[in-house]
């Protein structure tokens, strides 16, 4: 007997997964194995999914299958119309609202896998997410997707100038902004950081004790939905020092993830801070890279409302691949089978 032909026993939970990533942040979409979600909205089934089987999370986020920067996606049937599909984001600390380098990672395996008939020479794709529909489309080339842009939900300044006080730290301003979820932007600069990777362990810590006297001191409420009052993480700010790239942003967001991606979200609430205060006009791009380098670049459709908030429509724009194939499964013996995390 080969090991090819190892077969798990029957009595193992067995999930298959097509992993990807996009600007170097991981995305692991689960394809078969998770059960079917009950509900009738994204939120719904997001709350079923927490409530009901967040050990399946745990077993492919966390070590030993994962890691604590691990992200994923549980894919579901669509809710609204237009829609191809809907999705829910899975990360260390439980479901995000939505994912910009989530929905181009999941837009690709989509086109690639065939799950969306390709449509040359850009398919359109409708993804229900917890903050809403998102419209995506991949641009293909010689069969393959070369890039993903995406409009994102109305995304929308909450407040300019803030500043808090933090413990170690003094006092810190931010700007708090959502794009898809809601982010508190620091220069790294005035924390005495930079957006590199020799200073990843002060920027999770400091991002951290950011995150956490923000959420002490403040209500974070989003228009329409419960669910979506919730400060999702920090984004750090800093130059570039590449000729065209407007500027950095490092992501600590959930139980201090470090996003690898310029942050889909971050960009797209950062195209509300801009427009904001008059910094870029409609239709104008700026490229922002991540803390390893990659790019995603963004630009403002147009203005909008949401609720009594002034809005704008942002596109974001980057690319994905596919990384590999897994069936993993859950021994019923092993008292780690649910996984565990180390930070």
């Amino acid at each position: 007997m080969s090991l090819q032909d190892w077969r798990p026993p029957a009595d193992w939970v067995r999930i298959r997964t097509i992993d990807a990533h996009t600007g170097g942040e991981p995305f692991r979409v689960f394809v078969d194995g998770y059960p079917d979600l009950p509900g009738e909205t994204i939120l719904d089934r997001r709350r079923y999914a927490r409530d009901h089987f967040d050990h399946l999370r745990t077993a492919l986020m966390w070590e030993p299958r994962g890691h604590a920067d691990m992200y994923g996606c549980i894919v579901t049937p669509p809710v609204s119309e237009g829609a191809d599909f809907g999705v829910l984001f899975t990360h260390n600390e439980g479901y995000s609202s939505m994912c910009g380098h989530g929905i181009i990672a999941m837009a690709t395996v989509a086109v690639e896998t065939g799950m969306v008939a390709p449509a040359p020479p850009e398919t359109e794709l409708g993804i229900d997410t917890p903050a809403g529909l998102v419209r995506a489309f991949a641009r293909i080339d010689d069969g393959r997707v070369v890039g993903v842009r995406f409009r994102n939900v109305p995304s929308f300044v909450a407040a300019l100038d803030e500043e808090i006080e933090v413990p170690g730290l003094g006092r810190v301003r931010y700007d708090l902004a959502y794009g898809g979820a809601f982010y508190a932007f620091v220069r790294a600069d005035r924390v005495g950081l930079r957006c590199e990777p020799g200073h990843f362990r002060q920027l999770i810590d400091r991002g951290i004790s950011i995150k956490r006297a923000i959420v002490a001191e403040r209500g974070i409420e989003h228009p329409f939905e419960e669910d979506l009052s919730f400060l999702y993480g920090v984004v750090f700010v800093g130059p570039s020092e590449v000729g065209g790239v407007h500027s950095r942003n490092v992501c600590v967001f959930a139980d201090g993830e470090v996003d690898r991606s310029p942050t889909g979200t971050g960009v797209s609430a950062r195209l509300a801070i801009h427009r904001a205060r008059g910094e870029i006009g409609v239709d104008e791009e700026i490229v922002v890279e991540s803390l390893i380098g990659s790019r995603f670049s963004g630009r403002v459709v147009r203005d909008t409302g949401f609720g009594s908030h002034r809005a704008v429509i942002p596109e974001v724009a980057g690319q994905a691949h596919i990384t590999g194939r897994h069936e993993f499964v859950l021994d019923p013996a092993d008292a780690l089978r649910h996984g565990f995390i180390l930070r």
